[in-house]
């Protein structure tokens, strides 16, 4: 804090920059500085208003059990068979989407056997070279050319549903003879509508969009189990 020179016995006289509202806690800002358009919510009414957000959006994310559902028996049956899962986001999604590989590469809940799911950010070398070579557009797409096979699927997220980058990966799926599957924000929105199949979650704000994905996957996740049981069950004599 820089103060001006004070006579001799006098307290130094603060400078006009700790007067701003930046600097000051809300406690001593006078009360037309006090205002919702300056100030962000208190800690409390945040929390509040995150939480009501997350339940609404829950809440929409049930009305999509059924196709989560059915998207864990098509799973099961694509990598059952020796098929692969392709995963993309951006940004939070792709650690989303790393998550989702992780649990099917290792394990969600229940003791089985491996199967094979790349997410498509996580090999660093071969994505960066994409980009400077072909353009961030291209960073999925062109691993998808690479790796996918007809018949495989292909899961995009996002909370936008707009990243051009997924957009083109489900357009290079789609040339590969895969299916693609779409966890987004509200609908509509371009990818919900590229993809094969989508569930679009009804959240006010991208976190929360995300913090549902986060519960999709996990719904996802514990469905394959028991279809990849069912599977298994199946194929005994």
């Amino acid at each position: 804090m820089s103060v001006r020179p004070a006579a001799d016995g006098a307290s130094p006289a603060p400078s006009a920059s700790v007067l701003d509202a930046s600097v000051l806690p809300p406690s001593v800002l006078p009360p037309s500085v006090l205002d919702a358009a300056v100030l962000p919510p208190s800690a409390l009414d945040a929390a509040t208003g995150h939480l009501a957000n997350l339940r609404a959006a829950l809440d929409s994310l049930s009305c999509h059990f059924g196709r989560l559902g059915a998207w864990a028996e098509m799973l099961g049956d694509v990598l059952s068979g020796g098929g692969r899962l392709l995963a993309a986001g951006n940004g939070g999604s792709a650690a989303q989407a790393q998550h989702l590989t992780a649990e099917l590469v290792g394990r969600f809940q229940c003791e089985r056997r491996a199967f094979s799911a790349i997410s498509l950010h996580a090999e660093t070398s071969a994505l960066t070279a994409i980009v400077n070579d072909y353009g961030p557009d291209q960073a999925f797409a062109r691993q998808v050319s690479a790796h996918g096979r007809r018949g495989d699927l292909l899961i995009c997220l996002s909370t936008s549903g707009r990243s051009p980058n997924l957009l083109a990966a489900v357009d290079a799926a789609s040339a590969c003879g895969m299916r693609s599957l779409a966890l987004t924000g509200p609908a509509p929105n371009p990818l919900a509508d590229r993809a094969s199949e989508a569930v679009a979650i009804d959240g006010a704000t991208s976190a929360t969009v995300q913090e549902v994905h986060l519960v999709a996957v996990h719904l996802l996740c514990a469905a394959f189990d028991r279809a990849v049981a069912l599977v298994d069950l199946r194929s005994q004599p």
